[in-house]
């Protein structure tokens, strides 16, 4: 039996159908089940005190893909405790009844924030390389992984850490929605001088990974990075997602300077630099410990979430 947290969310449903495509048992747990579905087990909130009991009853191994995500519109005084109680404490608590329930492996879905926002021209990360999380989101998530290899260093619990970068697929938020919806209205889009590179994964790349991790002798003990292998500039990724929804990509020349500028004096400079800015992984040590390799490209990733498949 497979355990799934935030099996509601953009990747715990999506791979609960990968799964359970696969044959393997599957225990969705979610805050609050919907009383249709019986396959759904409510755990409530997340957090210190939360009692993963019952989930964890006759469970091998936990996805843990619940947490509190980043807030575009933050509206709590604290954010680093907001995060840190759902994020930090939550995973603990799950990480150390895991252990006590006889659960094998626990394989956490953190995020490559945890190594900053930008990397340099030709220095792409890899998962050894330093932490230097800049944000609540990411700082919670760097802890939740130190917490894990804790309680893993004590109990004999199985970790396996997987940080991902941007996900794109059905269901995804933020700025590939926004960008989905500008593309799909036929908007001129203010990204034509960027020139970047930015690693990206699509669904249904990083739930084949984590089945992998779910089951690979190897996975234990290691963080995983991955991507398409394909890094894009953000004007290839708007042509590449105009040519899946048949659509003409409005690119207009705006100095990504000025894009800076308009993101500092409306306070969305974070936003902005995730559009003109680089971030680029290394997946190598992936591919070679599990040897895996996506099963999908971009383009077929695209067009799965935007339009029909092409030839």
């Amino acid at each position: 039996m497979i355990g799934v947290t935030g099996a509601n969310g953009f990747v715990g449903h999506a791979l609960v159908a990968h799964l359970r495509s696969h044959g393997h048992q599957v225990r969705e747990l979610v805050r609050k089940a919907d009383s249709a579905n019986r396959d759904q087990m409510s755990v409530g909130d997340i957090g210190a005190e939360t009692d993963w009991t019952q989930a964890l009853e006759n469970v091998d191994c936990i996805v843990h893909c619940a947490a509190r995500v980043h807030v575009m519109r933050e509206s709590t005084s604290n954010p680093l405790d907001a995060f840190r109680q759902v994020n930090v404490e939550g995973t603990r608590r799950l990480a150390r009844q895991a252990a006590q329930s006889g659960v094998r492996r626990l394989v956490f879905l953190s995020t490559v924030k945890v190594h900053g926002e930008s990397t340099s021209p030709g220095r792409p990360w890899n998962a050894n390389d330093e932490a230097r999380p800049q944000d609540a989101y990411s700082r919670s998530k760097w802890e939740a992984e130190q917490s894990l290899w804790n309680e893993a260093a004590g109990s004999g619990l199985e970790v396996v850490v997987v940080r991902p970068p941007l996900v794109y697929g059905p269901g995804v938020r933020a700025n590939m929605e926004r960008l989905r919806r500008w593309v799909a209205q036929g908007l001129p889009i203010p990204l034509g001088s960027v020139d970047n590179r930015r690693s990206l994964v699509a669904l249904d790349n990083l739930v084949d990974l984590l089945a992998r991790c779910i089951e690979h002798a190897d996975a234990p003990g290691h963080s995983f990075l991955v991507s398409d292998g394909q890094d894009l500039s953000t004007p290839e990724l708007v042509c590449a997602m105009a040519s899946a929804m048949g659509r003409p990509a409005r690119l207009l020349p705006v100095p990504p300077a000025c894009l800076r500028l308009a993101g500092w004096l409306t306070a969305r400079s974070a936003e902005v630099e995730r559009l003109v800015g680089s971030l680029v992984v290394d997946p190598g040590p992936t591919h070679t410990t599990l040897g895996w390799q996506p099963p999908v490209t971009v383009t077929q990733g695209l067009n799965r979430w935007l339009g029909e498949p092409r030839p």
